[in-house]
């Protein structure tokens, strides 16, 4: 009886030194940091590595250092223009100041959520719609430094925000399918106007020459009597000598 009790006490007393090594000794790797309170008062930020707490008096939290990629839930979003949509976007950010982010937030992380989401809303509240569409690398630096500026007392840095995705309603959608759609054909339009008046340039030209030399328009009209007799058509050709049409050619030039 008594070697069994005696078993006993040991093993408690095995179990209990490794309670408190394990409350003693903690080790953080490389990406966290602790901030050790001390009867509930914050005495600072240790780690990485091997650090040693007091048991029962300092207690350890642990706060992950690395940048934390988060998804903000979809939006809903009045342009500036009236026009509703849904839009979401994704924060980079991560903590800089251990010791802040415990003591002057609740919690960081929701923290930081819930102000994505607010600021995206009123921020891009404050564009029409076709700047949202266009303008994405500017609204995007916005968001960052407004948010970025209101998480700076929690120990937070946001290093970048992006907007993702732009839902916008299916009659928005049709109506800019007819726009781009008239846009092509002006664009379309105007090259074909601008062929023909190029066209209308070189003919004018052309037609220039041809008046000022009876030899180029004798070539000219040879030319062209020949490419109409090789097309295989019953066309009748009859031959009318040049110098029947000077005086038409005079009446012109006088003109």
């Amino acid at each position: 009886m008594i070697l069994g009790f005696d078993l006993k006490i040991l093993m408690f007393l095995i179990g209990f030194g490794v309670f408190i090594i394990f409350s003693i000794i903690k080790i953080l790797p490389e990406w966290e940091r602790g901030v050790v309170l001390r009867f509930g008062r914050s005495i600072g930020v240790r780690g990485p590595g091997l650090i040693y707490l007091i048991p029962g008096v300092e207690r350890l939290i642990r706060l992950d250092t690395r940048t934390v990629t988060m998804d903000i839930q979809p939006q809903d979003v009045i342009t500036l223009d009236n026009v509703s949509m849904k839009v979401n976007a994704v924060i980079y950010f991560r903590v800089v100041e251990p010791e802040a982010a415990i003591t002057r937030v609740e919690d960081y992380y929701f923290a930081t959520s819930q102000l994505a989401q607010t600021t995206l809303r009123s921020v891009l509240g404050q564009y029409p719609m076709d700047d949202l569409l266009s303008s994405r690398e500017k609204i995007n630096h916005t968001l960052q430094e407004i948010i970025d500026k209101a998480t700076e007392p929690w120990g937070v840095k946001v290093s970048n925000v992006e907007v993702k995705h732009i839902d916008l309603p299916k009659e928005m959608q049709r109506a800019m399918a007819r726009q781009a759609e008239a846009e092509r054909e002006r664009r379309a339009k105007v090259i074909s106007a601008e062929g023909e008046f190029q066209r209308a340039e070189k003919l004018k030209d052309a037609s220039n020459i041809l008046s000022g030399s009876s030899s180029a328009l004798q070539l000219a009209y040879l030319q062209t009597m020949q490419e109409m007799s090789g097309e295989g058509t019953n066309t009748i050709i009859l031959p009318i000598p040049l110098d029947l049409l000077k005086p038409f050619v005079q009446v012109d030039k006088n003109s």
